[in-house]
């Protein structure tokens, strides 16, 4: 597959590079809601949220939960920095059912304690919802 009628998609994570591939598409979540991206796309950044990253390459379709950060967009290449990407085939039902209990069950006295509650129960519902599929 040539570059011109593909992608490069990155994604790095603090502790490693989780992908570097050529792909034929890539959808992902902004914070305001899902994007696809195909060749050509014009230059974006934005703010991710909590959800798939699905992306279709010659070998077929991948799916992976990201966990926030920023992607960018520049000539072809798909660029996300996230704090977490992992494949959703690993996502359990009782792992996610903890994350969102323990998230549900803090305590939050400030409006930033309140905040931070809402996403990581946010967070735990996505997951939740992808390790049900």
């Amino acid at each position: 597959m040539a570059l011109g009628d593909s992608l490069r998609l990155t994604v790095v994570t603090p502790e490693k590079p989780v992908i570097d591939q050529v792909v034929r598409s890539v959808q992902f979540p902004l914070a305001d809601g899902m994007t696809g991206v195909l060749p050509g796309r014009a230059p974006l950044i934005g703010r991710l949220g909590y959800d798939e990253l699905v992306f279709i390459d010659d070998s077929g379709e991948s799916r992976y939960f990201v966990d926030g950060g920023f992607v960018q967009i520049a000539q072809n290449v798909v660029t996300i920095l996230t704090s977490s990407c992992r494949p959703v085939s690993s996502l359990t039902r009782d792992e996610a059912s903890k994350v969102l209990d323990a998230a549900l069950a803090r305590k939050a006295t400030s409006d930033n304690e309140v905040s931070q509650r809402q996403k990581d129960q946010n967070r735990a519902r996505r997951m939740l919802a992808l390790a049900d599929q």
